[in-house]
């Protein structure tokens, strides 16, 4: 496993806090907020030159948008920028609301982002699908839709949203769903917020657990969206994993 971080930053300074820090707290790479590269699109170099940090050390681009036209010309010019900063996964968060959406529906996200996949595959990239609660890949029957057969993109396991959308199980959806899981985004909640890993009410131990037990080798990030105290919840959310993972 390779250990990574995501957290928003409110401007250039702590984001100069958050490339600074990320290796001397214990990660392995950085998963980009679209604020936090979307300036680049399009000279995806210079990223590279203002933050010579990042180099080998993109493991993800995480991005917001529906699958309409616009969205999925978004999804590829990002695509095509992950392919060359060498980011590992295009992170999708499906940007409309579940509610109203019926079976027919979800089937049909799942072949557009099937084509999309495949596309972020001839740039060198992965596309992985983020379960996110009240997005159209919320609910545990939903990630039955969408990972029906062999689709051409991932998942990413939100341990907060899984919790938030009502899914008590985490450990059984890691199970359940071990070879299509390219990406966790380890996140604690409790009391309708965000919180830093081991100060909210998610229970870990199966989580860690159930990672252990398929033998999960890709990225592990701390998503840290607590809105705290960006260097102390760096280093405490990497220590926090590296006990629960061994």
């Amino acid at each position: 496993m390779k250990l990574a971080f995501s957290a928003p930053t409110r401007d250039t300074d702590q984001a100069r806090e958050l490339i600074d820090g990320f290796r001397g707290a214990g990660y392995e790479g950085l998963q980009l907020k679209t604020a936090q590269y979307r300036d680049y699109l399009d000279d995806p170099q210079r990223l590279l030159g203002d933050w010579p940090q990042l180099s080998g050390a993109v493991s993800g681009l995480i991005i917001g948008c529906a699958l309409d036209d616009s969205g999925c010309e978004q999804l590829r010019r990002i695509f095509r920028f992950g392919g060359a900063v060498g980011a590992d996964l295009v992170i999708f968060c499906h940007s409309a609301a579940r509610e109203g959406l019926g079976a027919a529906e979800l089937r049909g996200f799942a072949q557009q982002l099937d084509a999309l996949g495949r596309e972020a595959r001839e740039h060198g990239t992965k596309l992985s699908l983020h379960q996110h609660y009240n997005q159209p890949c919320m609910h545990r029957e939903d990630l039955d839709i969408f990972f029906d057969g062999e689709p051409a993109y991932g998942l990413t396991v939100d341990t907060a949203h899984l919790v938030k959308s009502g899914v008590v199980d985490v450990a059984e959806v890691i199970r359940t769903f071990r070879e299509f899981i390219d990406n966790f985004h380890m996140k604690d909640y409790a009391d309708g917020e965000f919180r830093v890993l081991g100060e909210g009410a998610v229970d870990f131990g199966p989580v860690f657990t159930a990672v252990r037990e398929i033998g999960y080798g890709g990225w592990v990030a701390a998503d840290e969206e607590s809105g705290g105290d960006l260097a102390g919840g760096m280093r405490a959310c990497a220590t926090f994993l590296r006990r629960g993972l061994g």
